[in-house]
Parts: C-alpha cells; structure tokens; sequence
C-alpha cells in the first residue's frame, strides 16, 4: 500500500471543488425549510457509498446498461441545471413527496450534489492517474467535510438571515448554472465527435 500526501491532497482537493459543498449550502438550506429535516449522518454515508462503489466499478455498470460517461454526465449536468434554475428564479420544479419527507436525504443531496455525475466522472479521471487507496482517503475527507457543512447549515440559516440566504442562493445558483452549462457542453462535444 503506497499512501502518497500529495496525491491525497491534490485527489482531496479537485473533489472538493467538483462537489462544491460550500457552494452548495444555499440548497442544502432551502431543502431544510420544504423538509424540515435532512438526517447529515445518512446522507453523507450514502455518498460516500455511492463514491466508493462508482471508483471500483462505474465505468463496468456504465458499459453494462450501454451508457458512457459523457452520456452519463450530460444527464446529470441537465439535474444541476433545473436545480439551479429554481435557485435563480425562486420557482419549484422538484415537488417534494408529501409521504416521505426525507427524500431530499438521498436527492438531491446523496445524489446529483454530493455524489453527481461531476464527482463521480472525475473520479474515473482520478484512478487513471493516482492510486487507488489515495483516492479512497481523498473521498473520506470530503466526506467528513460535506458532513460537517450538512450538520452546521441550520446555524448558518441563523447567522446570515433570511436576506444573505436569498443573495448567497441567487449568486450560488448562477455559479450552479455554469457548472451545469459547462459539464452539459465538453460532454456533448464528446458525444459528438
């Protein structure tokens, strides 16, 4: 086993900025107010399952259903789109289910936010290049981080008001929709050349 600090950090860090957690807070706050509650220590686990399963045998469940990875992302960059839509124009496209209130549990939090088509293509690109218990340390940290930001966003709705929450949710869905335009757009190309 050949644990190396700096493929850790670097594997730590371009999945931090792919998943985005921070960015992500003004959704993990407006999902609290429709569902009350969203259980962190679940949804971090069932990402981190997710991640882990995916870096073993993604590209192998992909080719087995006869779906490729830019195809894979495309679906998902279309996911984060709509999310961010109802960010910027304060509209409601996912109706939340009136008999199961913890759904936003595992989406879209687990799933596309933490564990998404971004995180989950990148780490296909990442066991290319690093080894593969670097890469499971990397995942784990992000994790222990995407836990921390889920346990702490009802003091942070405290701290900053309902004002900073709607010009952070507006400013974040914007930056959402990039992402989203962007991961839509080098995989289209992808799909096409």
């Amino acid at each position: 086993m050949d644990f190396n600090f700096k493929q850790i950090a670097t594997a730590t860090m371009v999945l931090f900025a792919v998943i985005d957690i921070i960015g992500s807070i003004p959704v993990i706050i407006s999902l609290r107010e429709k569902s009350k509650e969203i259980k962190s220590g679940r949804a971090s686990i069932i990402s981190a399952v997710v991640l882990i399963v995916f870096l073993f045998i993604g590209e192998r469940i992909l080719n087995l259903i006869g779906i490729n990875v830019n195809e894979f992302a495309v679906a998902g960059a279309l996911v984060l789109f709509f999310i961010a839509l109802e960010m910027v124009l304060g509209i409601t496209l996912f109706k939340q289910q009136d008999h199961d209130l913890n759904m936003a549990t595992v989406f879209p939090i687990a799933f596309p936010i933490v564990a998404g088509p971004g995180s989950l293509t990148t780490l296909l690109s990442l066991r290319a290049e690093f080894e593969l218990q670097n890469i499971i340390i990397a995942i784990f940290v992000n994790i222990i981080i995407v836990f921390i930001v889920l346990r702490t966003s009802s003091s942070l709705q405290k701290f900053l008001g309902k004002n900073g929450i709607g010009i952070i949710e507006k400013i974040f869905g914007v930056i959402l929709l990039a992402i989203s335009v962007k991961l839509f757009t080098s995989n289209i190309q992808e799909l096409f050349s």
